[in-house]
């Protein structure tokens, strides 16, 4: 029974610090990367699809995203669904592809993605403590219905803290790592 609140807990804090990690590659850190535009989506043909699954996204230098469609017919969709995401980047459309040039960051923009990733993490965190505390009530119901001993109570709440402690220093490091990556000039 504690065993199965325990595994319950660890897959949503695991969870948490997977949404972290998709959040944080979608932070653009100055150089090209095609993970920027994983949530962009394109009306194709009334469904609204990802930029990486209708065409072919290179990086020819650090600085520059070339996005070739696979159907030439979509190049001002994408062009146009870029123009409203919140990239921060003005495409360029030469009827065949679409170049996406990266300036480098000023300071103060960099300091405003780190401000956004730092609201990533806490959110993170916030998931791991209510998973901890979704936990701890699981554990206290389970103490009253199946008359568990306090002993086992208490020993199942401080492995759940221990588990809190882990991933919150987990996404802490994660959140590190990424302020590094974007400050780096």
């Amino acid at each position: 029974m504690i065993d199965d609140i325990m595994l319950q807990a660890e897959e949503r804090m695991q969870g948490a610090l997977h949404s972290l990690g998709n959040n944080f590659s979608s932070v653009r850190t100055g150089r090209a990367n095609a993970m920027v535009l994983d949530r962009i989506r394109v009306d194709y043909y009334g469904v609204p699809t990802p930029v990486n699954q209708m065409a072919g996204i290179k990086t020819p230098d650090a600085h520059m995203l070339v996005i070739e469609p696979w159907d030439k017919g979509v190049l001002g969709a994408i062009e146009q669904a870029i123009l409203a995401s919140d990239l921060g980047v003005t495409p360029s459309n030469d009827g065949s592809v679409i170049r996406l040039p990266f300036p480098t960051l000023t300071e103060e923009r960099r300091r405003d993605l780190v401000k956004q990733c730092k609201g990533y993490a806490e959110e993170a965190r916030v998931a791991v403590r209510k998973a901890r505390q979704e936990a701890n009530a699981a554990i206290e119901r389970a103490v009253k219905e199946d008359s568990l001993p306090e002993d086992d109570e208490r020993r199942a709440q401080s492995e759940v803290q221990k588990l809190t402690d882990k991933y919150v220093a987990e996404i802490d490091e994660a959140f590190k790592k990424k302020e590094a990556e974007v400050m780096e000039i």
